[in-house]
């Protein structure tokens, strides 16, 4: 509907980006060189292996030196081919040249770890991508992690990928509001690299014009993660809850979690208990700050309801509908007017 792009992995359709990538008119500031430091670190290094400050000087020194490289000839395309090229052929001579550095740096190794993600390898296509090279004034961007949560390589890349895309827009379009969404929470928190993002996220966003949301269907999925618990609970200001019935008799867990008063208690547990049967709506809590809490009846139009909706059948049809019509308006409008007709 917002025609945004969709990142989603399947075997036909891997998941493929290009971290290294700067617009001509830009040069790598400092966040994007940490951003891909921390990339190449994530894919060189195992969890329990130590990263030194010597590795880090040489990696900080060789992303100088590739970018460099890149300014004086313009016809170097930046992705990981060309860094890697540039890594095999040239930074190798530096490192001859630098005994101290090529000591403390174990590049052969660097470069056999690294060899997956160059063209001909495994992975050759996951961080060359040629197309969706600006995604800075992407308005709407969705990351589908269901498929690769569990993957040892995909998913620590993909975590770097939403840091490095979401913190750009954090910082440089000052004057455009930027919300990031994290649904399914405990998938991501559960990586210990994305639960001290979601934690930096949540004590940094608002100075910069932003907002972080955090939906889970289990408030167990957040308060099981240490790192974040905290973080997230006491930097949402807004709370919204949906019909805790299945937990009223053990909601005083969390009432005291969400440092909720007793007249919240009782508004939260009164939640669809006395729907009016001739109207079709939901019921929502939503408490800001604590200072002003109600509950509310939440009922949308047949437009929003088809816009919105998870229901496979009714996504189905909105599908075959907008294929039809070619328009993704025209095909929520027309099954919006059907749904009218009906009633």
């Amino acid at each position: 509907m917002l025609g945004g792009y969709y990142f989603t992995y399947d075997e036909n359709h891997p998941l493929c980006f290009n971290p290294f990538f700067i617009a001509k008119e830009d040069k790598p500031d400092t966040e994007k060189r940490e951003n891909i430091k921390t990339l190449l670190v994530t894919l060189w290094k195992k969890e329990d292996e130590t990263f030194n400050r010597s590795e880090y000087t040489a990696l900080s020194n060789l992303l100088a030196l590739y970018y460099k490289k890149l300014k004086n000839d313009p016809t170097i395309f930046a992705c990981f081919n060309t860094f890697y090229e540039f890594l095999r052929d040239e930074f190798v001579q530096v490192l001859k040249d630098d005994k101290v550095q090529a000591r403390h740096f174990d590049v052969s190794n660097f470069l056999y770890v690294l060899r997956p993600y160059y063209k001909g390898g495994e992975y050759d296509y996951l961080l060359n991508a040629t197309e969706n090279l600006e995604l800075l004034d992407e308005r709407f961007i969705v990351f589908e992690l269901d498929n690769i949560k569990d993957h040892p390589i995909l998913f620590p890349v993909v975590t770097i990928i939403i840091m490095e895309v979401f913190i750009s827009k954090l910082r440089k379009l000052e004057d455009k509001r930027k919300v990031i969404l994290i649904e399914e929470a405990w998938k991501a928190i559960a990586k210990e690299g994305m639960a001290e993002y979601i934690k930096y996220l949540f004590k940094t966003v608002r100075k910069h014009f932003g907002e972080a949301v955090v939906v889970t269907q289990d408030v167990e999925d957040i308060i099981s993660s240490p790192v974040v618990k905290q973080a997230i609970i006491n930097n949402s200001d807004c709370k919204i809850l949906l019909d805790q019935s299945k937990y009223q008799n053990k909601f005083e867990e969390i009432q005291q979690l969400l440092g909720l008063d007793d007249k919240e208690e009782t508004l939260v547990l009164s939640i669809n208990k006395a729907n009016d049967p001739n109207r079709k709506y939901k019921e929502v809590f939503i408490s800001l700050g604590g200072k002003v809490s109600k509950v509310y009846r939440t009922e949308v139009s047949p437009e929003e309801y088809f816009t919105y909706t998870t229901e496979q059948s009714e996504k189905y049809r909105v599908k075959r509908y907008a294929e039809q019509f070619r328009s993704m308006e025209k095909a929520v409008s027309v099954l919006a007017s059907e749904m009218k007709s009906l009633n």
